[in-house]
């Protein structure tokens, strides 16, 4: 079979999860990404500050708003921002909104994709 279909459910029950997240690598089997599907309670922030080795981070934002720090840079978000941060950003993020914030988070090895699009399309 050429495809794995997993139901989370409705995005606003990923706030009951640990930490307000679900991560898909182990769901789907992924191998050339992590993607988080995240939910953060009003007046809340990510449990830590944190950076990674190798993977840069994509973050798009959903529902609510927000305030993502990165090397103590505070950068306001809400629905329809995307932003990345490289390996070495140090980053956290406050739900300062009045509802969820909701986000998906991607996390790939930087400098790793080598096609994408039409160029790593067949056409049929």
């Amino acid at each position: 079979m050429n495809y794995e279909k997993i139901k989370l459910g409705k995005l606003a029950d990923i706030i009951n999860f640990e930490n307000g997240k679900s991560f898909l690598h182990d769901k789907l089997h992924l191998t050339s990404c992590e993607i988080s599907i995240n939910c953060l309670p009003q007046n809340h922030r990510s449990p830590f500050n944190h950076k990674h080795k190798q993977n840069e981070e994509i973050y798009i934002f959903i529902k609510g708003e927000g305030l993502l720090t990165v090397d103590q840079n505070d950068i306001k978000v809400n629905e329809g921002d995307c932003i990345k941060v490289l390996p070495e950003g140090v980053r956290t993020i406050v739900n300062t909104g009045n509802s969820e914030l909701q986000f998906i988070c991607v996390q790939a090895k930087l400098n790793s994709l080598e096609n994408f699009g039409l160029k790593d399309a067949e056409l049929i």
